[in-house]
């Protein structure tokens, strides 16, 4: 019977080798298991989708990613007017708000949202990088 180490080992938070310009005080989306529901957390991740449905009488779902997994994000219908430009034209969004669990789902309640789009020029930067007509070979 074989066993190994790692079997014994507790598990870790995840964190990058390079660790990307994280805005001050955003938990990452695998961490959110840990605060207590009701807590006022901070996440931040690229806005992958938005959704505003008929039925949701004025309220704005957001799914963000960071580089742990995805973010469920309520926006209700008075923050939405307050945050509107960046709800609307946010590509990197923190959002501050309070944590909610039902049924195994998470949800961050949106009392904050800041549109943070200016720090992708951080979070992707390929020093010496070929461009890509110099990488093509001529037959």
């Amino acid at each position: 019977m074989s066993m190994s180490a790692s079997a014994h080992l507790p598990a870790l938070p995840y964190r990058p080798a390079q660790p990307w310009p994280r805005p001050p005080h955003a938990i990452v989306a695998a961490d959110l298991s840990v605060p207590p529901v009701g807590a006022r957390v901070a996440v931040a991740g690229l806005v992958i989708l938005r959704q505003r449905p008929g039925t949701a009488k004025g309220v704005i779902f957001l799914t963000l990613e960071d580089e742990t997994g995805t973010v469920n994000v309520i926006v209700w219908q008075n923050r939405y007017a307050q945050f509107r430009r960046a709800v609307v034209a946010g590509r990197l969004l923190r959002v501050t708000g309070r944590l909610q669990r039902d049924n195994g789902v998470v949800h961050v309640v949106a009392d904050q949202i800041e549109d943070i789009s200016a720090l992708l020029e951080q979070l992707v930067h390929i020093p010496d990088a070929p461009a890509l007509s110099s990488a093509r070979k001529s037959p």
